[in-house]
């Protein structure tokens, strides 16, 4: 008996499976890349009658084709990490459609059990699934759950373990006919002395070859160096047509479904009569032609008031007095144990007032994400990027790329991965170079900064104007990448655009616990960079104010340093070197600009930092700053995704040269705009 158990998730997009990770695993989680690719991996840890179980969330996808990254990374984990069991989630309102990779999932020959997800929605739907007819009929354990309530999890699991503890396990294949299989048949004993070489069983690698898989025609290709092979798949596929009449890949699809259907036929009980659920209702609506995208702006427009409303106030008061005391207290500490001077000033300085600066702006960031992960979960961005769909083809973008913009609100590194789900290399290369306009977290923080100093506690109407202006900023980053997608699309890249599909899941109320380990997921990567980015940042700002010794501030190697780049930025209103020295510092990462004027000033406590920047901007250069800052280049690791994707160091170089420049000349327009209009 194997006492550590390796558990794969796999299923199609929205059958529940994240909620089914999450209810598995709670916060025993660890998220990373996988080896060679950047898709998110997940991973967790479930104990389970003492035995120590991994689950490893593999990403959303329909089939195990290889049309994008996600397809390869989830087949490959199932055929060459070989998990103990996979757990095929499935969308029980849609059994027939998520069968197709659960037949996909079978033919690898991996241990499966199916998780019969949603059977509440299915219930209320009218729809009967026998559970043990379905699981005899293709010869696997299938349990009925409903994940996001915990209904049927140990089941499911203890079906899991009993299943990876059997060292053998009847084998699940689908009846192709004599010709196919006498032509598989022939392709493995064409390979049979190279079989060695390949990381794919042998059978499943020859029928993906007669279904000419491009992945595999390639893999096969550098793996097996004799034309043997080649030769046998070409006639092979030639008899398999000339023998049924059109092409085997069609064919072999075909047969899985014949098979779905008989299965579902016995095994599933739908009433005929097909009533307009609440989903639907609220659809006409949420996607309606004229109302869809006003709908999401006002949406998005109260995330923003409410993040900046709670997250910018009381809240970040109260977390920048507790860093403020604690700075204090480490700096009265230092004192009391005969500490140098400049240490204490390094500690308050330098850490407590770079990073600590940073940390203030948290909550917001909490909040914003709170609110994030209730809108997905609930099932409403998936809406979102339907409506933005049809923006997107007005100005001759794909569909998809509405949704890597979507994405990249949250991180605009996932919002650049997330482009590897588009099949056209035109469609790809625009999202990926138009992802870096988009207004993230990082950047929420910075709107933070200059908010609390100039608007905070302002109204227009009954809306906070803080909250107004992250709307507009967040607003011009769509619109100008957007613009920019118009320009690449017509000037740039070749070539047809591809058709947009996508799923609209039905709505669901989502549960807390599962809303809080998607907030503390996608918030906790701000806590990391503050520790370690920022704070490297920081002691080397500190360091730079601090040198030579003894000098005035403005005499020091940063103001040097600064004051080569302020003269740049002086047609938009903030050529100062401390100015300089924060957007070079954002190179780094968007959080920076804080940390580094909080190391600047010498701030201890965050009311201390709005003061200075009062001191140094005035409203409309700090409205011309934010726009810099929103548009010119995002971080490093932005740029690195751009060449990982792209392939490219020349591509990365460019998306460093034209988000500056069109930082530098949006941020001129605002403040040559504002000074005739006579803002100051």
């Amino acid at each position: 008996m194997n006492k550590n158990l390796v558990i794969a998730l796999a299923g199609n997009p929205n059958c529940g499976k994240t909620s089914l990770f999450n209810e598995l695993t709670g916060s025993k989680q660890h998220v990373g890349n996988w080896p060679g690719v950047t898709v998110e991996k997940k991973e967790g840890k479930l104990k389970f009658q003492g035995r120590d179980i991994t689950v490893v969330d593999l990403p959303g996808t329909y089939s195990l084709g290889a049309y994008s990254e996600d397809e390869v990374v989830a087949r490959d984990f199932i055929l060459k990490e070989k998990p103990d069991v996979v757990i095929n989630v499935v969308d029980s309102c849609n059994l027939e459609r998520n069968l197709y990779l659960t037949m996909q999932i079978l033919e690898t020959g991996a241990k499966v059990v199916l998780a019969l997800n949603m059977m509440d929605e299915a219930k209320n739907k009218d729809i009967q699934i026998d559970a043990k007819k379905l699981s005899s009929a293709i010869g696997i354990p299938a349990v009925p759950t409903v994940a996001t309530k915990g209904q049927g999890i140990n089941e499911l699991v203890s079906e899991a373990v009993k299943l990876g503890d059997l060292k053998e396990h009847n084998l699940y294949k689908i009846d192709y006919g004599a010709e196919v299989e006498r032509e598989t048949g022939k392709i493995e004993l064409a390979f049979s002395e190279a079989a060695a070489a390949l990381e794919y069983p042998s059978s499943w690698t020859a029928l993906k070859l007669i279904e000419n898989d491009e992945y595999i025609n390639k893999y096969v290709g550098e793996k097996v160096k004799t034309n043997a092979v080649k030769k046998q798949v070409q006639n092979s596929i030639e008899k398999i047509t000339k023998s049924i009449g059109y092409e085997p890949d069609a064919f072999i699809i075909d047969k899985r479904y014949e098979k779905i259907s008989s299965v579902v036929k016995d095994s599933v009980k739908k009433n005929t009569v097909v009533k307009e659920s609440v989903s639907d209702k609220i659809d006409k609506v949420i996607t309606n032609k004229w109302l869809g995208i006003p709908i999401f702006a006002l949406i998005m427009f109260g995330v923003y008031q409410i993040s900046i409303g709670l997250g910018n106030g009381p809240l970040a008061d109260l977390v920048n007095d507790w860093i403020g005391k604690l700075g204090a207290s480490v700096d009265f500490g230092l004192q009391h144990i005969g500490a140098p001077e400049l240490l204490g000033d390094f500690v308050r300085d330098g850490i407590f007032g770079g990073v600590g600066s940073v940390l203030g702006f948290m909550p917001m960031i909490l909040i914003m994400f709170f609110l994030i992960s209730l809108l997905e979960d609930s099932g409403y961005m998936a809406r979102a990027a339907y409506v933005m769909d049809r923006l997107m083809h007005a100005v001759g973008l794909h569909g998809k790329t509405a949704v890597s913009l979507i994405i990249g609100s949250g991180c605009n590194v996932a919002g650049i991965m997330s482009a590897r789900t588009l099949e056209n290399k035109k469609d790809r290369m625009i999202a990926i170079l138009i992802s870096p306009f988009i207004s993230c977290p990082a950047r929420l923080e910075i709107y933070g900064l200059f908010i609390g100093a100039f608007f905070a506690n302002k109204t227009v109407g009954i809306f906070s104007e803080g909250g107004l202006i992250v709307f507009i900023l967040y607003a011009l980053g769509i619109a100008v990448a957007i613009l920019m997608g118009k320009f690449f699309s017509s000037k740039v890249f070749k070539g047809e655009n591809s058709y947009f599909v996508m799923e609209l899941p039905p709505y669901r109320i989502p549960t807390l616990k599962g809303i809080l380990i998607h907030m503390w997921e996608k918030s906790s990567h701000f806590l990391k960079k503050a520790g370690t980015v920022i704070l490297v940042v920081c002691i080397v700002v500190w360091i730079l104010t601090n040198l030579p010794a003894g000098a005035p501030q403005d005499k020091t190697i940063l103001a040097r340093l600064g004051s080569l780049i302020s003269p740049i930025f002086k047609p938009a209103g903030f050529g100062t070197w401390q100015a300089g020295v924060a957007l070079i510092t954002g190179f780094a990462a968007k959080e920076a600009v804080v940390g580094t004027f909080g190391t600047i000033y010498g701030v201890d406590e965050g009311v201390h930092l709005f003061h200075a920047i009062q001191n140094t901007f005035t409203p409309l250069t700090a409205m011309s700053f934010m726009v810099m800052c929103l548009l010119y280049v995002p971080c490093v690791a932005t740029i690195g995704a751009v060449k990982s994707e792209t392939n490219s160091s020349k591509w990365a170089w460019a998306a460093v040269g034209y988000t500056c420049a069109i930082g530098w000349i949006c941020a001129v327009i605002v403040y040559q705009v504002g000074r005739l209009m006579g803002f100051v």
